[in-house]
């Protein structure tokens, strides 16, 4: 089975997208414009095989069109464009609402006592094998490809931290020296983010990210796609873990944004 499984994702990583396909791409990311030549071929491909791997639902009443698969799955594929292995392998299927989402969210508290709240939500991933996105959220997040935020990056962003056994913001690195150096910085710029917040300054890191590290994680993947110039000058080492482990350069490739120079 899993000869099969690697001919048949040799076989769709080789067959190009067609020019329809691309020009929603393009339209709908941005960001693949800035990819060259062997990037995009590289990524057609990633999207051929998500395509062909994970299942789509549509929720309250969202029927799911090949618009809204491309958009999704060419964010994805932007993640793991140079990364080795398979791509989101515990992820079967993602679901999409028309919009924000209401969900009963349950806390455990002392004695085992349960409150149970009403939250509205963009995205989440749950451990199962699904991921869960607002189209409308999906799309904000893809139109503003400056402003540091992207649901989609960051719920795939849980995805690939999940591969290493659990979403705690430590995703699969290359042996014992590449987590020393990830807890490092990460964890510097965890607490510097803490203390940027108590000063009561306005941070480049969305404060989101201080609910745990894995949120942390997520949302520095968000900003280090959208923002890279801007990531590079106020974070350098966490940029450059984030482009060891990415294995890309985004920053290399992107115009000149607003707040490159980090103010």
């Amino acid at each position: 089975m899993l000869w099969f499984t690697r001919r048949r994702r040799s076989r769709l990583l080789q067959q190009p997208l067609p020019g329809a396909w691309w020009e929603i791409i393009d339209r709908r990311v941005p960001l693949v414009r800035g990819l060259g030549a062997e990037e995009r071929r590289r990524l057609g491909g990633i999207v051929r095989v998500l395509l062909d791997e994970k299942r789509f639902e549509g929720c309250g009443g969202l029927v799911i069109t090949d618009e809204i698969r491309l958009t999704i799955l060419s964010h994805a594929a932007v993640l793991v464009l140079n990364r080795p292995g398979e791509y989101y392998p515990d992820l079967r299927s993602i679901l999409v609402y028309p919009s924000e989402y209401r969900v009963t969210a349950e806390e455990f508290g002392p004695a085992g006592i349960v409150t149970e709240s009403d939250e509205v939500r963009l995205g989440e991933t749950w451990p199962e094998g699904s991921l869960v996105l607002s189209w409308e959220d999906v799309l904000l997040g893809a139109a503003g490809e400056d402003d540091g935020r992207n649901v989609v990056f960051h719920e795939f962003a849980h995805q690939l931290d999940g591969q290493s056994g659990d979403m705690d913001g430590a995703p699969e690195l290359a042996g014992p020296a590449g987590y020393r150096d990830w807890a490092r910085v990460l964890g510097r710029e965890y607490e510097e983010l803490s203390r940027t917040i108590e000063r009561g300054q306005e941070p480049l890191l969305d404060p989101y990210g201080l609910t745990d590290p894995a949120e942390f994680f997520a949302v520095a993947t968000e900003l280090f796609f959208e923002r890279p110039r801007a990531t590079q000058a106020t974070y350098p080492e966490l940029y450059q873990q984030l482009a060891k482990f990415y294995g890309q350069d985004p920053a290399g490739r992107s115009p000149p944004e607003p707040g490159a120079d980090g103010i």
